[in-house]
């Protein structure tokens, strides 16, 4: 997936309209609109958002004592979550930043550091 990203951020086609009107059909705009940089790269959230956002989704949830997150917390280990609260909190970080973690992704998340280097890095993440 990187490397289709490098690849089509630095793929540009050229392309000139023959018509001259304002309202004409241009492939170069049309091509620029939908296939640009920007939108082949995505948006990348602020790593300090992101981890701010997961801290609160942390806290937010009904076993977890919020005085024990940290932004080093272990899910397992320093909160005390079995696998199936995991699986709770991967559910509420994918409502919460607007996209679907795959599973074999969501399994290597144990921690919040973990979750904040993901999101941060998910093209999709809002």
């Amino acid at each position: 997936m990187a490397a289709r990203n490098a690849l089509l951020k630095h793929l540009r086609v050229n392309v000139q309209s023959r018509n001259a009107t304002p309202f004409a059909f241009s492939l170069n705009n049309l091509f620029l609109r939908y296939f640009s940089s920007e939108e082949v790269r995505g948006s990348f959230l602020n790593k300090s958002e992101v981890a701010d956002r997961v801290i609160s989704v942390v806290k937010n949830l009904q076993k977890v004592d919020p005085s024990k997150v940290t932004p080093n917390a272990n899910f397992q280990n320093d909160l005390g979550l079995d696998s199936l609260d995991t699986v709770e909190i991967v559910m509420a970080f994918e409502e919460e930043f607007g996209f679907e973690i795959p599973d074999n992704e969501a399994d290597k998340i144990s921690s919040i550091n973990l979750a904040v280097d993901f999101i941060a890095s998910h093209p999709q993440a809002k």
